[in-house]
């Protein structure tokens, strides 16, 4: 298939690249149109307390720590569009059932689905992308994916204010986003019908057995999962800690500094990009880390608008820097054969997100509201743990650079070690 191509203004990706970015764009959309807004929906409107609500969110976080290897092997064996059309086609029903659950037993339920289906859908895409880009072109396709991403998280958040999320009645914007997934779901199907996607052969020869000797033997893939937990557990802060803490009485101030993230993302994610070329990918993490920290600490230090919105730029130069050159990173290490189970295994770093949400509420119910900078310097401090992980995978990839890049099923194993 040639690769689609719109002269200088459109990157020439392959055209199952363009479907997952576009794709990703309008499932996000819907997305963050509801789900940042989930934990004062069921603070403000459902009434429940901090720590049960901190709880609910990070159940979603916890079941897709344990299941998102699970749908990247799935999609290394069965495909990976098989795996993204059922997934996503089951993830919209999620959302109507958050415009009608009432107690909070079904919203533990709904957000355990939430997880389970995002981690199956979300490793099959992006090693869908992997595959079908080739590796001097990863890094951009990577970076238009996170910027279709934040795309969505600059228009979701304002679409789901204007619909009405966290009002007594939020079933309008639950079912507008349950069916964007839905019509994503009808449109990969026939896409996949008419341009079926074939993996490189022997990807179904790989025992399960296999794929997790290899990919948990992998040293360095090793010391970047267990730092990412921590860098993680700080971006989850944005979706549960900081909306419970500043989201509680001020909404506005809420969307305005989610809304600086994203707008943020689409500014600064391809200038940073070109200016961490000359660096590794495991440098870009180290600092990213430190950006994290900083920004979560500015987030409970300060009140003044301006302020908080240089805080949340601080914390976005953070994410781009540990979430798009990660994924890169995964592509450049992973084997073709197990990249599914390598971006599912990344999804293990969701444990950092399920605890981290947890605690934030715990700190907010047993500190309280009015002790914003002991509780968010508490939360720098857990992220700045991932420096010295990211740091010691560096000096062994160093160590390695006269290795192949993606070594073979075979001998990988060994490399590991």
């Amino acid at each position: 298939m040639k690769q689609l191509s719109l002269g200088k203004l459109v990157p020439p990706f392959h055209p199952a690249a363009w479907v997952v970015i576009i794709g990703t764009f309008l499932a996000r959309t819907g997305f963050f149109m509801t789900i940042p807004f989930l934990g004062i929906y069921l603070g403000s409107t459902k009434g429940i307390a901090p720590g049960t609500v901190g709880a609910i969110l990070a159940m979603s976080l916890l079941v897709g720590t344990f299941t998102s290897f699970v749908g990247g092997v799935l999609s290394d064996r069965l495909g990976r569009y098989p795996v993204m059309i059922l997934s996503m086609a089951l993830w919209s029903l999620v959302f109507a059932g958050f415009a009608v659950a009432d107690s909070i037993w079904e919203f533990f339920v709904l957000s355990g689905l939430n997880g389970l289906f995002r981690s199956l859908f979300e490793p099959a895409a992006r090693a869908l992308l992997a595959d079908v880009t080739a590796p001097d072109k990863r890094a951009d396709a990577f970076n238009a994916r996170y910027f279709a991403i934040n795309l969505g998280g600059a228009i979701g958040p304002l679409a789901g204010l204007k619909l009405g999320i966290g009002g007594t009645s939020s079933l309008l914007p639950f079912m507008v986003s349950a069916a964007v997934y839905m019509l994503y779901a009808g449109f990969l199907l026939l896409w996949s019908l008419r341009h079926p996607h074939r993996q490189q052969s022997g990807s179904e020869a790989v025992h399960l057995r296999q794929m997790v000797r290899v990919v948990f033997t992998d040293k360095v893939f090793l010391y970047f999962l267990v730092g990412n937990i921590f860098v993680a557990g700080a971006y989850s802060h944005l979706d549960t800690t900081l909306s419970q803490y500043i989201g509680h009485d001020r909404v506005g101030t809420y969307s305005f500094i989610f809304v600086v993230n994203t707008l943020s993302v689409m500014l600064l994610q391809y200038p940073l990009a070109r200016f961490m070329k000359r660096y590794s990918s495991m440098a870009a993490l180290k600092t990213g880390c430190i950006f994290f920290g900083v920004g979560l600490l500015g987030f409970g230090v300060f009140d003044n608008l301006f302020l908080l919105a240089l805080s949340m730029m601080l914390f976005t130069v953070g994410e781009i820097l540990c979430f798009v050159i990660g994924d890169v990173l995964i592509g450049e290490i992973a084997p073709q054969p197990l990249r599914g189970a390598y971006y599912g295994a990344g999804g293990f770093a969701f444990i950092g997100q399920s605890l981290c949400a947890w605690f934030g509420g715990m700190l907010l119910e047993v500190l309280g509201f009015d002790q914003g900078p002991l509780i968010f310097a508490i939360l720098m401090l857990l992220t700045f743990v991932a420096y010295p992980f990211f740091r010691q995978g560096q000096r062994l990839r160093e160590r390695r650079h006269d290795a192949e890049p993606t070594p073979s099923v075979g001998n990988a194993a060994l490399e590991a070690h």
